[in-house]
């Protein structure tokens, strides 16, 4: 679930990014998806590719999806790597394995949330790596956005598919349900000692200054915490308050996703011991003594 995606104009529904990805728009655009989830087929130039992501289930993208290997002569895909359980990623799922039966679907697991799509899933860990011909995909767990997320490293493009860790255009929502936000600042460090040279996102176009990207992800969650510890500089506050004054400028029907940002926010600076909140509805949060030390020097950017 993208956080404050603006629009992207001109972004065709299919395209051929290079001689071994190609992407096939999921047709699904929101506010929160921008022009939709990008699912991608990987090592087309070769034998049978793999499919990454599925969309949200819009039955306009299999007639999409059948006529672009139709156009461009790419083989039906075998497998299927899932970056994570969201439903604009893996609501697909079921309606390819209705028209692929032999479609082997791959995730790394999520008990109690996996359920809801049922079809088989193979699992997937860290580090495991899925082959073809002229392919090799590493999975790299990525927590933060969503506990089960991977993200997934073609190691001949020097590339990463990142689902909704890094997206095209915008931030990623933290959310309350599998979300955590000192997992996620972990995730974009551990993406930083990575060598990559491209990012296919889950959402918008490709990012061909990656570490670039990375660093304006750290950044920018830096300065929201800052933003968040100069308000409770000023008093007692709820997240619909802090809401209201650090997203002022962005459109009222977007502060919900931004609401469950800012608590993951305040649940990190809770355990870390800098900041408190009570029992109530909302729940009011304040410093602690000596809560706001490390944020007063965080960087305010982009």
């Amino acid at each position: 679930m993208p956080d404050l995606l603006t629009d992207v104009h001109d972004f065709p529904p299919t395209a051929i990014l290079t001689d071994r990805v190609h992407r096939v728009l999921g047709l699904n655009p929101s506010a929160f998806t921008g022009p939709g989830t990008n699912t991608y087929l990987v090592g087309v130039g070769g034998g049978e590719p793999v499919l990454i992501d599925t969309g949200a289930g819009v039955p306009a993208y299999l007639e999409l999806f059948q006529r672009h290997l139709g156009e461009t002569g790419v083989s039906v895909p075998r497998r299927c790597l899932l970056t994570h359980v969201h439903p604009d990623h893996i609501g697909g799922v079921a309606g390819l394995r209705e028209l692929y039966p032999e479609l082997e679907v791959y995730k790394h697991p999520w008990p109690g949330k996996d359920e809801r799509f049922p079809v088989p899933m193979r699992p997937l860990a860290d580090g495991d790596t899925i082959e073809g011909e002229g392919y090799t995909l590493r999975a790299v767990h990525t927590p933060g956005h969503a506990q089960d997320h991977l993200c997934y490293y073609l190691e001949e493009e020097r590339a990463l598919f990142t689902g909704d860790v890094i997206l095209g255009v915008g931030t990623t929502v933290i959310p309350l349900d599998g979300g955590d936000l000192g997992d996620y600042l972990d995730t974009l460090r551990r993406l930083q000692t990575l060598d990559l040279a491209r990012i296919y996102p889950g959402h918008g176009p490709p990012i061909d200054a990656p570490q670039e990207k990375i660093a304006e992800y750290l950044e920018h969650r830096l300065m929201r915490e800052a933003q968040i510890v100069e308000e409770l500089q000023s008093g007692v506050k709820t997240v619909p308050e802090i809401v209201a004054s650090i997203y002022r400028s962005y459109p009222a029907h977007l502060h919900g996703a931004a609401g469950q940002s800012v608590f993951s926010h305040l649940l990190k600076l809770e355990r870390e011991g800098r900041v408190s909140g009570d029992e109530g509805d909302p729940p009011r949060f304040q410093l602690t003594d000596g809560g706001d030390g490390g944020a007063r020097n965080a960087g305010r950017g982009a």
